[in-house]
């Protein structure tokens, strides 16, 4: 279609051509001593639009080339710029393959061909960035070479590179970069400083954060990382169970660093609600009390949500529960006796209800319910510990009846455990 409609319009053209110059009774009279020289104005006209036509290719013949030098300066600062961001690709290229020398090499090649434009006044418009990022991969070719001293020296001059608008983010990445050689050397606390640099986003962002949850744990920061791992966990970086398991362990560390009742007690009031609902938490941190001498009372009220929960807990569990709860017993409220045997009425069968039921009647000295709990749940009990326990319950029940053979048979059951 396009081809028929510019058929039409050379028709056109043509025809036009034709009746202006049939139709034309113009002359043009030259007069050039002693001659006169007569011409067709359509001749004229076509004679000017020729001479306009060579005089204006002229011009751009002549303006071509004088524009020749300005070319081949453009073409050889164009040659150089390619030539420079692939030695960027190779640096990058050797480096994640392991030939960490010729990463360097190509690193420092990049930065030679970026200052060679530079100083000829034909900078990239991104040479901040290209020397930032060039200097970064030298780097981290010595730190694979364990050249501190080099890897020191163009980290250095990464960092000073990047304080341009256009490098920020190839600045961010080179904190990040010094922070993890630091990690791999094993020093938490320049790790820590080296992130303390980073903006406030940037210092949010998972990897920051993965990277100041290590040298915290490190550093045994215990509270700074918990506070990273709860951050984490919002960021959803680890799964519900892996960030649940995370912060588990932090909490339970930082219970272990109170060495009295108060700091246990900071500690504690530190962490969030859904932390302090955590059985196992609840679980170490009284146990964590009762050794410090803290009330006993306190202790137990850390176990209520816990307890409330005790069927659902695992078998582990609830023994480490009934553990807690047995060394408080000498402080036991009608409150929690009442409750510690309507568990027991509802799970008849539960060996360590039993037990924990029959040692409560013990420190009330209800020989005759303790005696029949006890008898119970030593036949069913499966930790070794709470057993061992039971044995000697029955052995003293049986000395406070008199009865040594009974006695000296549970003691020896006991012993055997």
């Amino acid at each position: 279609m396009r081809a028929a409609l510019w058929l039409l319009a050379l028709f056109g053209i043509a025809v036009a051509i034709a009746l202006f110059a049939s139709n034309s009774q113009g002359t043009v009279t030259l007069f050039w001593p002693p001659y006169r020289v007569d011409v067709r104005l359509n001749l004229v006209l076509l004679l000017l639009l020729g001479l306009f036509m060579f005089a204006h290719a002229v011009l751009r013949a002549l303006s071509a080339l004088f524009d020749l030098p300005r070319q081949a300066l453009r073409w050889r600062a164009l040659q150089k710029e390619r030539s420079m961001h692939g030695s960027i690709l190779d640096a990058i290229s050797h480096l994640i393959a392991g030939r960490f020398t010729r990463a360097r090499k190509s690193a420092e090649i990049a930065l030679a061909q970026e200052k060679s434009l530079t100083d000829g006044g034909q900078a990239p418009t991104n040479a901040a960035q290209v020397r930032t990022l060039a200097h970064v991969l030298a780097a981290e070719s010595a730190q694979s070479l364990q050249d501190k001293a080099g890897r020191d020296e163009h980290l250095k001059s990464a960092l000073e590179q990047g304080t341009s608008r256009d490098a920020q983010e190839t600045h961010e990445g080179a904190l990040m970069r010094a922070a993890r050689w630091s990690l791999d050397d094993h020093e938490p606390v320049a790790a820590m400083n080296w992130l303390k640099g980073l903006p406030q986003g940037a210092a949010r962002r998972t990897l920051a954060l993965r990277m100041r949850l290590k040298a915290a744990r490190l550093s045994q920061s215990t509270g700074e990382a918990l506070e990273t791992a709860r951050l984490l966990a919002k960021h959803r970086a680890f799964s519900a169970g892996a960030a649940a398991s995370i912060v588990r362990g932090l909490a339970i560390d930082l219970l272990n660093g109170a060495h009295d009742v108060n700091q246990l007690q900071r500690a504690w009031a530190s962490l969030e609600p859904s932390e302090r609902a955590m059985p196992e938490l609840a679980v170490h941190a009284a146990q964590r009390l009762i050794t410090l001498g803290g009330d006993a009372h306190l202790a137990r009220d850390w176990l209520l949500p816990v307890w409330e929960r005790q069927g659902e807990l695992g078998e582990t569990l609830k023994v480490k529960l009934v553990r807690a709860l047995e060394a408080g017993l000498d402080s036991l409220d009608g409150a929690w006796l009442a409750r510690i045997e309507a568990a027991q009425r509802a799970n008849p069968r539960d060996a360590t209800l039993q037990y924990l039921a029959g040692m409560a009647c013990m420190k009330r000295q209800l020989w005759g319910k303790a005696q029949q709990l006890m008898s119970q749940a030593a036949m069913g009990l499966k930790d070794a510990r709470l057993h061992r326990n039971a044995w000697r319950a029955l052995a003293l029940l049986a000395e406070e009846r008199g009865d040594e053979q009974t006695a000296a048979q549970a003691w020896k059951r006991a012993a055997s455990d």
